[in-house]
């Protein structure tokens, strides 16, 4: 019994140290995007190509991009954004499986817990874009909308990479969730499917503008007041 509580106080150690850590590295990083999809996509393939181009899209704006540090497609945005002078960030996980880090992170974190890094994803995201990829993109891209659902986090853009991919999917949420009454037809405005990196980076940007237009707006004299 003994032996268990001070297993239990180690875990909760353990804990608090990878969400002080990675909050700590992550402190200045400011606004950024991150980017989901499947590990098992190669070089070379469609869907990797794209996330190439998307984190150096986001690069090149000064956006950085924060993947889950592994192969696939987070290795092509990682990649995409390595290239620009915008930090390519890459939160990883120990698993059985899949997850080998990959060499194009300028700043690179280790987590044993899935709860604390998915703390870190959305912390500083002004954006999610998610690639075709398994269940674990999927519990990513639902807890997303989960939040900007329930209002726990400031909304912001959830936008789903590659139409033919997820078109079986946003089929099913209209004709089954959304005919059913489990959600509204408004919430089916929490995210956008689009065609390729370069309609998701467009979407993101304008996010930011707005974002930035709006926070300059207030910080004028007499903003409140008015």
């Amino acid at each position: 019994m003994l032996e268990a509580k001070v297993q239990e106080a180690w875990r909760v150690l353990r804990i608090q140290s990878e969400l002080v850590d990675g909050t700590d590295r992550l402190l200045k990083l400011g606004a950024a995007v991150t980017v989901f999809g499947g590990a098992r996509f190669e070089p070379g393939s469609q869907h990797y190509e794209q996330a190439q181009i998307l984190g150096d899209l986001l690069g090149r704006q000064g956006v950085p991009v924060i993947t889950g540090g592994g192969p696939g497609i987070m290795e092509g945005a990682n990649r995409g954004c390595h290239a620009t002078d915008a930090p390519s960030v890459g939160l990883n996980i120990e698993l059985p499986f899949e997850q080998t880090s990959n060499p194009y992170q300028d700043i690179s974190l280790d987590f044993r817990y899935f709860f604390v890094r998915k703390y870190l994803f959305v912390k500083h995201a002004v954006g999610f874009v998610i690639f075709p990829g398994g269940y674990g993109t999927l519990d990513e891209l639902f807890e997303a909308l989960t939040l900007v659902q329930t209002g726990k986090v400031r909304p912001f853009p959830i936008i789903l990479v590659g139409r033919d991919y997820w078109a079986g999917l946003v089929d099913w949420i209209v004709q089954r969730m959304l005919d059913q009454g489990c959600i509204s037809e408004d919430e089916l405005d929490l995210f956008k499917l689009v065609d390729n990196s370069h309609q998701a980076a467009e979407l993101i940007l304008q996010h930011i503008s707005r974002e930035t237009d709006e926070a300059a707006a207030k910080s004028e004299p007499g903003a409140e007041s008015s």
